[in-house]
């Protein structure tokens, strides 16, 4: 793939904060056409009013009911699948339901692109796919397996099925820092689970990014990561409220939620063993061996010891200040810029 100029692109879970970018994106690199498959109606409605552009067709449809995933791909070039259940907390509670759409749902998204015959499958994960504690982090560990199985067990299809994995989105729904934004401006404390808690900081043109990256340069299999900074939750905090003017905010510490991790892994130490390093990007090729067992009795790769995982605590960690200024790269900080100048 060079270009999606003139392609159809089919986007699951297309009315998320990801697919919303991601379809504005697409309509301003004149894609032919974009198909925006969800189950929620209401937003479907709002995105088609604020988008206006008769190029985007919308589906309504689930990724767990296969028939209504193969209508939204007929015609498809490419398809980015991000419908995913995300929330740790609930899928603490309803596991069954994460494996029915993180698991499953994928399977149909897959399953249906490859009948259908389009040419490149990105899916996307998480970083709580890597070492998962939580229900959540399961089943997406469990989709990229799901994914990569395909292009293990299908050498000869013309579908390019790849991941990507990145941690949290700033200013995402189910970021953190809207709910920092709405306590300020309601005289709350903020809220912190642990202040040494540190996560990766990307934003959703980013991630947007990462994504043309493995269409542009996947192999069948190929798992993505794109390099980013970190922060602790409390120089987080102290960054979105210096910039709402609140020097000195009020903080009260809660604890860590269901199925926290203290630190986000993006790659663990034994894909790091194959990762190949591409500037701005960490490519980790498929494992392409074959079931024959007996040879993991034989061979062994003695690199493995000697790496790190790819962390939020050990990646280039930020200021206050160096947070502060990427915050102001993003849209919802734009109107503060001038009095920050």
């Amino acid at each position: 793939m060079t270009s999606v100029q003139g392609a159809t692109v089919a986007i699951t879970g297309g009315t998320g904060s990801f697919g919303s970018t991601m379809v504005r994106d697409l309509l301003r690199k004149d894609v032919g056409k974009v198909h925006v498959f969800s189950r929620d109606e209401a937003k479907q409605d709002s995105m088609r009013r604020a988008i206006d552009d008769d190029r985007v067709r919308y589906f309504l449809g689930d990724v767990r009911d296969a028939d209504s995933v193969e209508r939204a791909l007929v015609g498809a070039d490419f398809v980015f699948h991000a419908a995913a259940l995300k929330q740790v907390p609930s899928c603490e509670f309803f596991p069954e339901q994460a494996v029915k759409t993180n698991v499953r749902g994928s399977y149909n998204v897959i399953d249906a692109a490859a009948k259908l015959g389009v040419r490149s499958v990105v899916c996307l994960s998480t970083d709580k796919a890597v070492y998962p504690v939580n229900a959540m982090g399961m089943s997406k560990a469990l989709m990229e397996k799901t994914a990569q199985a395909f292009a293990r067990n299908n050498p000869g299809s013309g579908t390019t099925v790849s991941i990507t994995r990145y941690g949290n989105v700033m200013y995402s729904r189910g970021s953190v820092i809207p709910m920092f934004v709405k306590q300020l401006e309601s005289g709350q404390p903020l809220t912190l689970t642990e202040p040494h808690m540190t996560r990766f900081l990307m934003s959703l043109d980013q991630s947007v990014d990462l994504v043309y990256h493995a269409f542009l340069n996947a192999a069948p299999g190929d798992l993505f990561v794109r390099k980013a900074p970190a922060s602790t939750v409390h120089t987080l905090a102290l960054a979105v409220a210096s910039l709402l003017g609140y020097d000195e905010p009020e903080v009260r510490v809660i604890g860590v939620r269901h199925g926290e991790k203290m630190h986000e892994t993006l790659l663990s130490r034994e894909e790091m063993v194959t990762a190949e390093d591409q500037g701005g990007y960490f490519r980790v090729p498929l494992d392409a061996r074959s079931m024959q067992y007996e040879l993991y009795f034989d061979e062994g790769d003695t690199k493995t010891a000697r790496l790190d995982d790819y962390t939020s605590e050990n990646a280039e960690r930020l200021t206050v200040e160096q947070t502060r200024e990427l915050l102001l790269t993003l849209p919802e900080f734009e109107a503060l810029k001038v009095g920050a100048a």
